[in-house]
């Protein structure tokens, strides 16, 4: 049975899983900016530029893993302290233009306000790149230790030590 004949009986089609490259990015995206780390950050983005859609759709799913574990820590996490969070995260590792339109979308969209935010990123799936990676990092830490995150991460998205 093809995927068109599980669409038209109204069974959605799995996601195909993204490369492990992908998430090794993705990974490493957040890595960089737990560690402050500018210049591993840039030499990541030309590779997260290069395929910005699917880096993201993995720091989607990273960023919703660990807001579950953090709700399942009882760590006390509040969009005023991720918008707090976030935007200390990308301080100092980002262009300044870039680092606005990265905590001002990331404010917006942290109260719901997908529009506002949608205005800030330009567009550009990049911002909502540094966006989701940075607050991986800063709710990462909140519940783990760095080597931990990572490590826990990479189980996460399927990929060896």
């Amino acid at each position: 049975m093809s995927s068109d004949d599980h669409a038209s009986q109204g069974e959605p089609t799995p996601a195909p899983d993204l490369p492990d490259h992908v998430k090794e990015t993705a990974i490493a995206l957040v890595g960089a900016y737990v560690d402050h780390d500018r210049e591993e950050l840039d030499r990541l983005i030309p590779p997260a530029t290069d395929e910005a859609d699917d880096v993201l759709s993995e720091l989607k799913v990273i960023a919703a893993f660990l807001s579950r574990r953090v709700q399942s820590t009882g760590v006390v996490w509040k969009p005023a302290d991720s918008r707090e969070a976030v935007a200390t995260t990308v301080a100092e590792m980002l262009p300044p233009e870039l680092e606005f339109a990265v905590s001002t979308a990331w404010e917006a969209h942290s109260v719901g306000e997908e529009e506002v935010a949608e205005r800030f990123t330009r567009g550009d799936p990049m911002v909502y790149v540094h966006m989701l990676a940075a607050f991986c990092a800063a709710i990462g830490t909140a519940v783990y230790k760095k080597a931990e995150l990572i490590s826990t991460l990479r189980q996460v998205a399927g990929l060896s030590e």
